[in-house]
């Protein structure tokens, strides 16, 4: 820009020629003629040169990646920022984003994959915390299922905390909202929602919404005020921080897909990914997270004494078969409560049936349609009033799938059906199953594997052994032997000729 005002003044004030003033300013004269037609330099034309830190082993490495990204969730895919993150530490990239960017920006628009865009806000500290559902994929050990999550973001810095649900339920989303005000410490004056099933009947014009009773009560609970998005995409942008910040969190903690070992695993790793993030430094702020958060704790509502009951409650009553039904599902009780009404209470995650003020039963909640959740335990007393029921018993196969019967156990039961009949072979088993009630269920495994290698194929000398172990690690001296009765075997001697002769003396005496 200078050389040009220097050009132009030798030219229309001192009226030098341009060969001259080519070679005083050491240019082209097809330089002078430009600045000549404009006081403003064309634009440079500007070649990118891929860097050299940037291999073709990288970027097969990167083309890898979004490749892979055309399969994954959609909102789970690849940022160039989350890529270079990989790179650095998994391949100790040393060159810049920019370079990332450029490259996977042209890979980007050849793959066709596209990114969101949000309307940024700006709020008062400690006033409005944004609420939405979204999902991802998670890895477990029987396979990949699609997860509910619910993000709660406070507006003013930037806070979230995270929790993981198998579905989208009213249960979930109410013990969510207790979860994160533990979590904050307080309660928000106000909460923005979309127009979520769990909490709004019905739309009506504008602003008002006919709200549930579950979440009137919630609301009530808390001392809250519950705003709603307009319906459609540009309620969106009415809560741009949790739709930034659920985009966020997927692609730094959910990409690539997690594994977990169950839902409370899963749990567990998003609450320590909450508090890492907690250091972190939002983009445009000079302080960290949790530094911007104390500003807004001090201005929340408090917590109240007690949280917020969550569950459902119903009173179904016990069927034929000792079980009760609970939205189309149903969960075993103990077989005594049969044509009895009990007290159901759902959660998001359990179902506890109460009688008389006791839990009889809590189960995990079942998450599909028309299944059963059956415990062995509470058919135990009818099964030893029928035990040809007990191998085909449903409680059983059950049982076994999850893992919670010891090959132990089928070795005993084998063993007592040959000393003791099918019928006694599999009451002698319900007894050491009932063990279970009092004891350990260690310490009871424990007793059926040494009762099987000393040969005492009895429920009560399996109690014995059981006692035993929880008084003293040694056991006493009678019992090291009781495995040498079988080398005498079974067979019996049915010869009682022998007796007659005392019979005839008995008689003369």
């Amino acid at each position: 820009m200078e050389l040009f005002e220097i050009i132009r003044r030798d030219h229309l004030v001192h009226q030098k020629s341009v060969r001259k003033i080519a070679r005083e300013q050491g240019v082209h004269r097809r330089v002078v003629r430009q600045a000549l037609r404009s006081s403003v330099p064309p634009a440079r034309k500007s070649s990118v040169r891929e860097c050299p830190v940037l291999t073709a082993a990288l970027r097969g490495v990167i083309d890898g990646w979004l490749s892979a990204d055309r399969v994954a969730p959609r909102k789970q895919r690849h940022t160039a920022r989350r890529i270079h993150q990989r790179l650095c530490r998994e391949h100790e990239f040393v060159g810049a984003e920019s370079t990332i960017r450029r490259y996977v920006g042209r890979r980007r628009r050849e793959l066709g994959l596209k990114t969101d865009v949000f309307v940024p806000q700006s709020y008062e500290p400690g006033l409005e915390c944004e609420v939405d559902w979204y999902e991802a994929m998670v890895d477990f050990p029987w396979g990949r299922e699609k997860v509910q999550f619910l993000e709660f973001r406070a507006c003013f810095s930037g806070r979230e905390f995270h929790v993981a649900f198998p579905r989208q339920t009213q249960q979930a989303f109410l013990e969510g909202h207790a979860l994160a005000f533990e979590w904050f410490g307080g309660v928000f004056p106000t909460l923005r929602y979309d127009n979520l099933g769990s909490a709004v009947k019905r739309v009506l014009r504008g602003r008002k919404r006919v709200e549930t009773d579950r979440f009137v009560a919630l609301r009530s609970h808390y001392l809250y005020e519950s705003v709603f998005c307009i319906p459609g995409k540009e309620g969106a942008h009415e809560k741009g921080g949790v739709e930034g910040g659920v985009g966020r969190f997927r692609r730094n903690h959910l990409t690539p897909v997690p594994k977990a070992e169950d839902m409370d695993a899963l749990n567990r790793t998003l609450r320590d990914a909450c508090a890492r993030d907690d250091r972190r430094t939002v983009e445009g702020r000079s302080q960290p997270v949790i530094e911007a958060w104390q500003q807004e704790v001090a201005r929340l509502l408090p917590l109240p004494a007690s949280r917020f009951d969550t569950a459902e409650v119903s009173t179904p009553r016990v069927d034929s078969k000792a079980r009760v039904k609970v939205k189309t599902n149903h969960y075993s009780v103990p077989v005594r409560l049969f044509g009895r009404k009990v007290e159901v209470r759902t959660t998001a995650r359990r179902v506890k049936v109460v009688h008389e003020g006791r839990v009889v039963a809590d189960h995990e909640r079942l998450q599909g349609r028309y299944e059963e959740r059956l415990e062995l335990d509470h058919y135990l007393e009818l099964l030893r009033n029928k035990p040809g029921a007990l191998p085909g018993a449903l409680p059983l196969r059950q049982t076994r799938e999850r893992g919670a019967w010891p090959k132990t156990y089928d070795q005993l039961w084998e063993r007592l059906v040959d000393r003791h009949g099918k019928s006694d072979g599999a009451r002698q088993l319900i007894d050491v199953l009932m063990l279970h009630r009092t004891h350990p269920s260690d310490d009871v495994d424990h007793a059926v594997s040494m009762a099987l290698d000393l040969g005492c194929l009895e429920a009560c000398a399996i109690a014995v052994l059981l006692r035993q172990l929880q008084t003293s690690q040694e056991l006493v001296e009678p019992l090291s032997g009781l495995g040498e009765i079988e080398q005498f075997g079974t067979e019996v001697n049915h010869d009682l000729t022998s007796y007659d002769g005392l019979i005839g003396r008995q008689e003369w005496t």
